[in-house]
């Protein structure tokens, strides 16, 4: 199996959006959150990826398929950590899910991001808690804080 993580070009912005759609449903059992009145659940931060500073958007693929996202920022919101990054988002589809998909993508970041890195997830999310804590077991020397919040 070939996994990927690739940057995202401003020119991908619409499959981008459609695949935070879907992230965003899957989500959706442990934010609550519904769709709007166009069918679409939204995300704030989109434009952000091409025009702030530190922020980086990447598709996960699997033998040239997509297969998720994941979103890097440079910065903690929960902790000091030196040379800081966090995963905003991260997403890999039910279909390669307990494949190794989601593992070897978190370590390609990793690699790419050099420093301290904060990963959040949500109180509610115990799939979300249980994937990062098998990760954090891989990561070696990268200074990995796993955090749980609501």
């Amino acid at each position: 199996m070939d996994i990927c993580v690739e940057a995202i070009l401003y020119e991908q912005k619409s499959v981008f959006i459609q695949m935070l759609e879907l992230y965003q449903y899957d989500f959706s059992e442990f934010s609550d959150d519904d769709i709007n009145e166009y069918g679409y659940f939204g995300y704030a931060h989109i434009d952000d990826y091409w025009n702030e500073e530190g922020r980086y958007p990447f598709f996960i693929r699997v033998n040239g398929k997509l297969a998720g996202l994941v979103l890097v920022r440079s910065c903690c919101e929960h902790n000091t950590l030196p040379n800081p990054h966090c995963i905003a988002e991260f997403f890999v589809m039910k279909k390669y899910r307990q494949k190794g998909v989601g593992r070897a993508a978190a370590m390609k970041i990793f690699d790419m991001f050099h420093g301290g890195w904060e990963v959040s997830q949500w109180g509610n999310n115990l799939p979300a808690q249980n994937f990062w804590r098998k990760v954090e077991v891989h990561c070696g020397t990268i200074k990995l804080q796993v955090d749980r919040v609501v």
